[in-house]
C-alpha cells in the first residue's frame, strides 16, 4: 500500500461517536433480554439470546471501529477498513483539489466532522481541520 519513500503523517481511527448508535441498539437488546429473563417462564426463553445478541452488536461495532483508519502520507490520503479483506479508498495529494470540512453543531462540540477530498468523503473524522491542513 505504501511506497518505500512514503512517510505516514497521520494515522487515526474515526471518532468514537460512531459507536453511539450501535451501543444504543446493544443496550436496548440487552435490556429487553434482562426484562424477559426477569419476567419468568415462558418469556424468559428468548432473554439470554437477546442479551447475547446485544453483546454481539456492541462487539461488532467496536471491531469495525478499531479496524477502520484514516491515513495521511506524504503522497496520499486514504481510508483503510476490514479485517480479513483489507480495503482502501485513496486520493493522491498531488491531484487533490480543494478539501472541504463539514461539521454539525454536535460535531464541533465533540471534535469530529466529515472531510471531503476530491471523490473521497470520510465521515466522523476526529479533528477534521487538522487533517485538512495536512493535505492542503
Amino acid at each position: 500500500m505504501l511506497a518505500s519513500h512514503e512517510l505516514v503523517r497521520l494515522d487515526r481511527r474515526r471518532h468514537g461517536v460512531v459507536l453511539a448508535r450501535p451501543f444504543a441498539r446493544a443496550f436496548a437488546l440487552a435490556t429487553v433480554g434482562v426484562a424477559a429473563v426477569a419476567s419468568g417462564w415462558p418469556l424468559s426463553l428468548p432473554g439470554p439470546f437477546l442479551m447475547f445478541l446485544g453483546a454481539a452488536v456492541a462487539f461488532h461495532a467496536v471491531w469495525r471501529w478499531e479496524r477502520t483508519h484514516v491515513v495521511v502520507t506524504t503522497e496520499k490520503l486514504f481510508v483503510v477498513h476490514g479485517t480479513v479483506r483489507r480495503r482502501a479508498a485513496a486520493v493522491r495529494l498531488a491531484r487533490l483539489g480543494p478539501v472541504e470540512v463539514e461539521q454539525s453543531l454536535l460535531g464541533r462540540l465533540l471534535g469530529y466532522g466529515t472531510v471531503i477530498a476530491g471523490e473521497l468523503e470520510i465521515p466522523y473524522v476526529p479533528a477534521p481541520r487538522e487533517l485538512a491542513r495536512l493535505v492542503a
